[in-house]
């Protein structure tokens, strides 16, 4: 009885001590997570890393959607569409690229000139003959073979050139005099040219951003109170003096039974068409390629309600990989922001999260029928040279302000010297040395 027992009692006290282990060991992983964020270079991974997930997952799906109805007997081919977004997806890189090898301090003296440049580019499309209307908003502008969106550029110099106004102002925003000279002057001729041209949907985003730059600039929240009155009434003036915005509204709420035949061309179409694509996908897609939708019975299959294909062929679990890749990019970016010292870095951090998180947010609202369509693309992913080269831009004034935290330039230096010696051969690395 004895032995049997003692077994008994140690088998207890084995259990035991594996329970009381476990809070350990998590204890552990947790303090390896909290290391691991803690490393100099972590935002900056978490913000190029998710940009760059978020362009292949777009060339992917813009390829898809676009490979049958691109090839109409006029296009070459039917990848036409998807090598013009490969050629977009490589400028826009590029560029973010550049603006992350640039220090803070020379962006903060680019702010004016390129606030200055906007203005310029977003007047444009109002010039007869410059200006070109898409789908009812005239904010296009063509000069030969080259066609382009300014504003999407616009939102870039704003998110910019905010922070460096707003840290300037640092500790003088109660007084009404130093917030409207010059912000409310400026803001509005970009805001003025945007709706002049007829894009509500892109006004809404630059509304978004630029009250989102203020509130993390310190603009006290009175100023919130008394400009959110006027901004409603001025955005539901818009909507309700407005034929087909106002019948877009009206079609959040008809419901997908009304999108029948005879209303192939009416406003309940696109969202009842997205809702049966992300219906028919299920858990795990369709598969790549084999979207019904995209046969030209989805309007915009490539732009705007690309999320529809991709819940299509992709199902709900690559919907969450996609969500999931915007809320590390939005982590990375509100981490960077809350650990910056410098007032320009957090604003314009914030306003390039307001940016490129929110829209997402409202284009997959859009595509899901829990707002109604305002036409504003999916960052990083719909079809479009402006849309993909403005938000890789702003990912590269963010990637700028992650080099400069502390330890972040030494820790690159030192990859990049382990990645000079794994690449060179050993031959020249003994003559190196020797």
């Amino acid at each position: 009885m004895t032995p049997r027992s003692t077994h008994a009692e140690d088998g207890r006290r084995t259990a035991s001590d594996d329970r009381s282990s476990r809070p350990g060991r998590w204890r552990s992983i947790g303090a390896d997570m909290r290391a691991t964020l803690d490393l100099p270079l972590t935002n900056y991974y978490l913000i190029l890393t998710s940009s760059i997930a978020l362009v292949v997952v777009g060339l992917i799906m813009v390829l898809s959607a676009t490979s049958i109805t691109a090839y109409d007997g006029t296009a070459v081919s039917s990848y036409t569409i998807f090598f013009r977004q490969a050629l977009f997806a490589a400028t826009g890189i590029t560029a973010m690229l550049v603006l992350a090898a640039l220090s803070p301090a020379l962006l903060r003296r680019l702010a004016w000139p390129a606030m200055i440049v906007s203005i310029g580019l977003v007047v444009l499309p109002l010039i007869p003959g410059i200006g070109r209307t898409v789908n009812g908003s005239t904010n296009w502008v063509q000069i030969g073979p080259i066609q382009g969106q300014p504003s999407e550029l616009a939102k870039v110099a704003v998110a910019l050139w905010l922070g460096v106004i707003l840290a300037r102002k640092a500790g003088r925003l109660d007084s009404f005099k130093e917030l409207a000279v010059p912000i409310i002057p400026v803001l509005g001729a970009v805001l003025a040219c945007v709706l002049a041209g007829g894009d509500l949907g892109t006004s809404l985003i630059l509304i978004l951003l630029s009250l989102v730059a203020l509130f993390t600039g310190g603009v006290p929240l009175r100023w919130f109170a008394a400009a959110l009155v006027p901004l409603a009434v001025g955005v539901t003036l818009l909507i309700v003096t407005s034929p087909y915005r106002l019948a877009r509204v009206k079609a959040l709420f008809a419901g997908p039974d009304a999108a029948t035949e005879a209303d192939a061309l009416g406003q309940n179409w696109q969202s009842s068409h997205g809702l049966y694509a992300l219906a028919s996908g299920g858990w795990a897609g369709v598969g790549l390629g084999a979207s019904r939708e995209k046969w030209s019975w989805l309007p915009e299959a490539h732009n705007d309600f690309i999320f529809a294909i991709i819940g299509e062929e992709l199902g709900f679990l690559g919907g969450c990989v996609v969500i999931g890749l915007f809320a590390i990019l939005g982590f990375g970016l509100v981490r960077l922001a809350l650990r910056a010292e410098d007032t320009m870095v957090q604003v314009t951090t914030m306003a390039v999260f307001a940016w490129v998180i929110g829209q997402a947010a409202v284009n997959i609202g859009v595509v899901t029928a829990l707002l109604p369509v305002i036409g504003v693309p999916l960052p990083f992913v719909s079809y479009g040279g402006s849309a993909i080269i403005g938000c890789l831009l702003a990912v590269g004034l963010t990637l700028s302000f992650a080099r400069a935290e502390p330890g972040a330039r030494e820790a690159l230096a030192r990859q990049r010297r382990r990645t000079r010696e794994a690449l060179t051969p050993r031959f020249l690395r003994r003559r190196q040395e020797a």
